[in-house]
């Protein structure tokens, strides 16, 4: 009988998406300084825009700054694959891979990398793409952007922060448009982007 090696389960990987002042930056930094038991790897457009505290910085290594809680965070100066493939070599293994769209980006160019490159491919799973929502400042959005809109229905789950902002009638307005916008994402209520990370 002969033993075959176990096949190693690919890396998930999650889009962060959302308009400026969602949320993401403040979500990013729990996920990069809070002890949580698990190890991410973090892909920032720039890592300057995040301000996270030196102190939480273990090692810098050019566009890398390994955390003092096991998470990896780079920025990515042009080419995203180059940049994934980059963070595989790296030793031990991340239990995901988190990267962060611009505010007005389309995650869906981002989505598709993880398909194009056969190595990535290979590696990685695209586990979901999520969207932080500022419920506040919704409504606005939605009038004057199309990709505010866009980032809802491409979302598998919607983070609909600042819930601490609004009525409790305005949030169930709020909901019921993101639910018409995507009936099928995961919708979770934050406030400050406090979600459970494990």
């Amino acid at each position: 009988m002969t033993e075959t090696a176990p096949a190693i389960k690919p890396i998930p990987v999650t889009v962060l998406t959302g308009y400026l002042g969602a949320g993401k930056t403040t979500l990013l930094n729990r996920i990069l300084s809070d002890n949580h038991g698990k190890k991410y790897a973090v892909i920032v457009n720039e890592f300057g825009e995040i301000g996270i505290d030196n102190d939480l910085i273990v090692e810098s290594d050019e566009e890398i700054y390994e955390m003092n809680n096991g998470c990896v965070c780079c920025t990515v100066r042009g080419d995203l694959i180059r940049v994934v493939e980059g963070l595989m070599r790296r030793p031990g293994r991340f239990d995901g891979i988190i990267v962060e769209t611009t505010g007005l980006a389309d995650p869906v160019p981002v989505a598709q990398t993880f398909f194009m490159d056969d190595d990535v491919r290979a590696k990685t799973e695209l586990d979901a793409v999520v969207t932080l929502v500022d419920a506040k400042h919704l409504p606005l959005r939605l009038k004057d952007s199309r990709e505010a809109e866009d980032q809802i229905a491409f979302a598998d789950v919607v983070l609909l922060n600042k819930t601490d902002l609004v009525t409790p009638e305005e949030l169930a307005k709020i909901e019921a448009t993101v639910r018409a916008i995507n009936p099928s994402a995961r919708i979770h209520r934050t406030e400050r982007s406090n979600i459970d990370l494990t």
